[in-house]
């Protein structure tokens, strides 16, 4: 699951086929059929990543301010101002990994693709959604069971949940978070993404995105050029 995620995203960014829409119907098939999760969604949040990356309220990746966690220097110290207590965030670094990455794919992720694809009325991508937890019951229903099915779903989203986290804060939550100061693009892109060390365990492991530089910059290019 984590390995087809990375593939989605080769094909959400039409970085395999020449033509684009070759590589939409097969993001549909991968993302959907693959893995339960409708592409629209996907299109929809990532697309806002990428235009403005780290930028408070236009990025979806770091709206977690301030209900959890307090991300980036400007936002830690705009709720200490306001003296939100809500959470112990000067020990958010000991929680975030109790909290974040068990729960994102498992329970919030979960229900809100469904919410997204209805409310939208993407009902192709609603029947692409459904053919995954249609093959997944009648490849194991068999043999686990009704609860088996359950507990071993849950089980590989919250592996999924801590892998695609790890993956994903490490390359981008290191670096500059803060309201939208209208920056120009280059320059936004730099400031929001840093790299991590290349290695065939780090390449394998982040598909690529241990080049989170070069993807930013130039979205469309095939994960296996990054290092070039």
């Amino acid at each position: 699951q984590a390995q087809a995620g990375w593939l989605q995203h080769d094909f959400g960014h039409l970085s395999v086929f020449s033509k684009s829409r070759w590589n939409h119907w097969v993001h549909k098939f991968v993302i959907g059929h693959l893995k339960g999760a409708p592409a629209s969604w996907w299109n929809h949040l990532h697309f806002q990543h990428h235009a403005k990356p780290n930028c408070f309220q236009k990025d979806p990746d770091v709206n977690m301010h301030p209900l959890f966690f307090a991300l980036g220097k400007t936002l830690s110290v705009e709720l200490g101002v306001q003296k939100k207590k809500f959470m112990p965030y000067n020990h958010q670094h000991k929680y975030f990994f109790i909290i974040g990455p068990p729960a994102l794919v498992p329970l919030y992720f979960q229900w809100y693709i469904f919410y997204f694809v209805v409310q939208r009325k993407q009902w192709v991508d609603l029947a692409w959604m459904l053919t995954f937890y249609i093959r997944f019951f009648l490849t194991y229903f068999p043999l686990l069971g009704v609860k088996g099915i359950l507990g071993l779903h849950l089980l590989v989203r919250f592996i999924e949940s801590n892998w695609f986290v790890w993956v994903t804060q490490m390359n981008h939550i290191p670096m500059h978070i803060d309201y939208d100061k209208n920056v120009d693009w280059f320059s936004t892109q730099l400031q929001a993404t840093c790299n991590v060390h290349q290695s065939l365990f780090n390449d394998w492991f982040s598909g690529h995105l241990n080049f989170q530089i070069e993807h930013h910059l130039f979205p469309t290019m095939p994960r296996h050029n990054y290092w070039k």
